[in-house]
């Protein structure tokens, strides 16, 4: 046993012999006391800590069971790094935490924590187990208490017994010292419905196994290694400004508001909270990492607060390969503006009482710190991973002995407090009470449908929507309207004349911060500057250095803000300064933003509007940085809306359809700025001004509303010959293109998508169908163009007419004239539907 890897057979064998073979102390010690003289616990503190950690690594445990008999899918446990179950304690539980996947422990002493509070003063247990050791100064202030998640009954399910698992023990009839089961049976409950993928589990619905729920103010993660780093510092971020402010309904001390907004879970940040992010220490060296501590640092140079505690759980290993020694020390030494603690994940003392001084220290001043707690991995990387690959039998024994679980168990004894045969009564107590509650979680129902999938992913209210357009117009005309004729300089974009793209999405940005007090532009070079083509031109000197400005140059920090203020409660505008430059930060949209309804079923949204400036044809500037064409990869993000205004006359409702929709919905949208057409006056000559447009008076937004998903129509002559549909730089194009067909006797209807995720595909199939020709123009490239999810639809609806694409190479944009052979031309346009008409 024990010599080249460790099973859970083995984990258990190995804990029961190490308790058997603790001698009891001289003389018990009284639970109400420090477990050590000089300890900031009592015995009975620690008796709590054992238990939230005995808790986690019975769930690990039954992980196992389920799996090895196909009833579990998910299996990397916590088992070694239980010691943060003491970062846990040393935390109020109204701190916002997103927690690494190994962070079990933490969960469950979170859930005990809230379940405490919540429990009336008069049924409470007769030792107080939260408050510190005499002469130790409290590290956590009363809160206000939380409803703990209202557990849903199991259905019962057939006793399954399975090989080579640790069978627990009936409870042997010996009281436990201290504490109860209770406390952690809500939370147990939630971590073995989402092994098993039960559709009943409270925050995932059984679409992930993750560690989140919104009374204990846990957000869920994804598994992508460190990419809620930077939402952490974003969360930080906005709960240090919303803090300052008083405004908005929002009083000073009434707590922050968790995605604000109709259909959302709330709970309570009170002002002076700090975030709270867990990870690994091979996570360190990922980019979104360096992001986030970069951001955090960058903030703090620059005297702006982000109370952000970050903890690396540093076992040595990711996966297979090590850190080097020293390395995560040295790293996390490095980050500048980032104050340094460390401790020994299985000491609980220590790991309480450091992990209270740094929670104190960001609390009180408001600064970023990172707390390195050491940790060991028992029983792998997860169920499949063979350690005796890749680890010796030393250092596997070495892990052993550092067992976290263990060490506790330890301190009690040595102290007087229990004794081991009290300990492991109690081990055997929660394992008995885990298997009993893994065995009624098997019968419950999975998923059933796609429908049941996707239903939590990315919801619509279109009704919902119109009204809150329709509400802001009756505001903007009515009691806000002295406001906005202020906000304008007297004079209001309706009484200005045609305006270009850019003008009229300035205008509308305006109009939105006028309506939504909670909203903020940011990115690079929006504010002093106004942005590089002037959108967001005077913005910060109308709306204040609070709400309009600069970032860092980087991306994913950039789109990490706008993931962390949204959750705040906040209403996030961030700039992307182009298409290309989204490529090396879009996990942030991927991976965390289009995924935070879909693992918390609504009760945690991120609403945000991400400007992006893109797409080719800039004259005398670009090259593949400034004129890049690719869309691909928004378009795949599952619930991400892409919107792609063409004209001044579609920025602005579709600007403010986008808004709305992230304020009602809790949507995440693309608005995706056509950079070439930005200044652009004319349309078929010179001086024509046919590509300005008014801007629309209040009076007119409801009209004038623009539903997601819905396309616009052109008719050209006829419009009984030809269909052409595109978006964007395609829609001059195509229209200067129908002008020419117009003069050879060919009737044109051009479609301007206007929305590519998702597609307006009851429009596509309308109007192909209605002339039976249909050319589909694609600025993006041939390969995993627009151009592709078009003929889908037309195929998958049963078209039988003719379709042709012209759409761009599969190339990068090159600089200058060479970029026109690789790019769509009107020319093309007319080429392609010539063909077409002759077939």
């Amino acid at each position: 046993m024990l010599s080249d890897v460790t099973t859970p057979q083995d984990l258990d064998d190995r804990f029961r012999e190490t308790l058997a073979a603790l001698p009891a102390a001289q003389r018990r010690r009284d639970p109400a006391d420090p477990v050590t003289d000089d300890a900031p616990l009592t015995g009975a503190q620690v008796l709590d800590l054992f238990e939230a950690q005995v808790t986690s690594r019975q769930l690990d445990l039954a992980g196992r069971w389920l799996r090895s008999f196909g009833e579990g899918f998910y299996t990397i446990g916590s088992a070694g790094h239980e010691g943060n179950a003491a970062v846990a304690a040393a935390l109020r539980p109204t701190d916002p935490a997103l927690l690494h996947y190994r962070s079990g422990a933490f969960y469950c002493q979170r859930a005990a924590q809230v379940a405490a509070e919540a429990t009336p003063a008069d049924q409470a247990q007769p030792a107080d187990h939260t408050q510190p050791a005499a002469g130790t100064q409290p590290v956590t202030g009363t809160q206000p208490a939380v409803d703990p998640q209202p557990a849903v009954d199991p259905r019962p399910a057939a006793e399954t017994e399975a090989a080579d698992q640790p069978e627990p023990s009936e409870p042997s009839g010996t009281e436990p010292p201290t504490g109860g089961f209770a406390a952690y049976a809500d939370a147990a409950r939630d971590v073995l419905r989402g092994m098993v993928a039960s559709s009943q589990e409270p925050i995932a619905g059984g679409r992930h196994k993750v560690f989140g729920r919104a009374d204990l103010a846990i957000v869920p993660t994804t598994s992508t290694i460190a990419s809620h780093l930077p939402r952490a510092v974003g969360m930080g971020l906005a709960v240090e400004r919303l803090r300052r402010l008083d405004s908005a309904g929002r009083r000073t001390g009434a707590g922050v508001r968790v995605g604000s907004g109709a259909g959302a879970e709330h709970a309570p940040w009170p002002p002076d909270a700090i975030v709270v992010c867990s990870f690994g220490d091979a996570s360190v060296n990922h980019a979104s990492a360096t992001a986030a501590f970069n951001t955090a640092g960058w903030y703090d140079h620059a005297k702006l607060r982000i109370p952000v505690l970050f903890v690396c759980e540093d076992n040595g290993l990711g996966i297979s390969v090590r850190s080097p020694e020293g390395w995560v020390e040295a790293t996390l030494r490095a980050k500048p503006g980032i104050r340094y603690f460390s401790a020994d994940g299985a000491d609980p003392v220590q790991t309480y009482a450091v992990a209270a001084e740094a929670a104190a220290w960001v609390r009180r001043t408001r600064r970023p710190a990172v707390l390195h707690l050491r940790t060991v991995r028992l029983m792998g990387h997860a169920g499949a991973d063979a350690e005796s690959a890749y680890r010796s039998p030393a250092e596997l024994a070495e892990d052993l002995d550092r067992d976290p679980v263990a060490a506790t168990a330890r301190l009690l004894v040595d102290a007087g407090v229990a004794t081991g045969e009290e300990l492991l009564a109690r081990y055997d107590e929660i394992g008995w009470q885990v298997r009993r509650l893994a065995e009624e979680v098997l019968g419950e129902p999975k998923l059933a449908s796609a429908a049941d999938v996707v239903s939590a992913l990315a919801p619509r209210r279109p009704v919902r929507v119109a009204r809150a357009v329709a509400d802001a117009a009756a505001r903007a005309s009515g009691p806000g309207a002295g406001a906005r004729a202020e906000a304008f300089g007297g004079k209001p974009p309706e009484l200005s004349g045609p305006m270009t793209l850019a003008q009229s999405i300035n205008a509308a940005l305006a109009d939105g911060m006028l309506d939504h007090p909670q909203m903020a532009i940011f990115g690079e070079d929006v504010a002093a500057k106004g942005g590089v083509y002037g959108v967001t031109k005077g913005l910060r000197d109308r709306f204040g250095a609070a709400r309009v400005f600069d970032t860092l140059l980087d991306e994913t920090s950039v789109l990490g803000l706008g993931l962390g203020a949204g959750l705040a409660g906040m209403l996030p505008v961030p700039e992307i300064q182009y298409l290309a430059y989204l490529h090396n930060a879009e996990d942030q949209l991927r991976g965390e933003a289009a995924t935070m309804r879909f693992f918390s079923q609504g009760a945690f949204r991120n609403p945000m509007v991400v400007r992006v400036a893109g797409l080719a044809y800039q004259e005398g500037f670009g090259g593949h940085f400034h004129n890049d064409n690719s869309v691909a990869v928004l378009r795949d993000v599952p619930g991400l809306v892409v919107a792609v205004p063409a004209r001044p006359d579609d920025a602005a409702p579709m600007l403010r359809t986008c808004l709305a929709s992230a304020a009602v919905d809790g949507s995440v949208c693309v608005f995706l700025e056509p950079i070439a057409l930005y200044h652009t006056r004319d349309l078929y000559a010179d001086g024509d001004g046919e590509w300005l447009a008014g801007y629309p008076e209040p009076g007119a937004w409801v009209a004038g509303h623009v539903p997601i998903g819905r396309a616009r129509v052109y008719r050209v002559g006829s419009a009984d010959d030809l269909t052409i549909i595109t978006f964007g730089n395609g829609v001059r194009m195509s229209l200067r293109a129908a002008a020419v067909l117009a003069e050879e006797g060919v009737g044109t209807r051009v479609v301007d998508l206007r929305w590519l995720a998702p597609l307006p595909v009851a429009d596509i199939i309308r109007e192909s169908s209605a002339t039976g020709r249909v050319l589909v123009v694609d600025e993006t490239r041939r390969s995993g163009g627009v151009g592709e999810g078009v003929i889908a639809a037309l195929v998958d609806a049963g078209y039988v007419g003719a379709a042709r694409r012209v759409a761009a190479v599969d190339s990068f944009v090159p600089l200058g004239p060479a970029a026109r052979h690789v790019l769509v031309s009107a020319e093309a346009i007319t080429d392609g539907a010539r063909t077409l008409l002759a077939r």
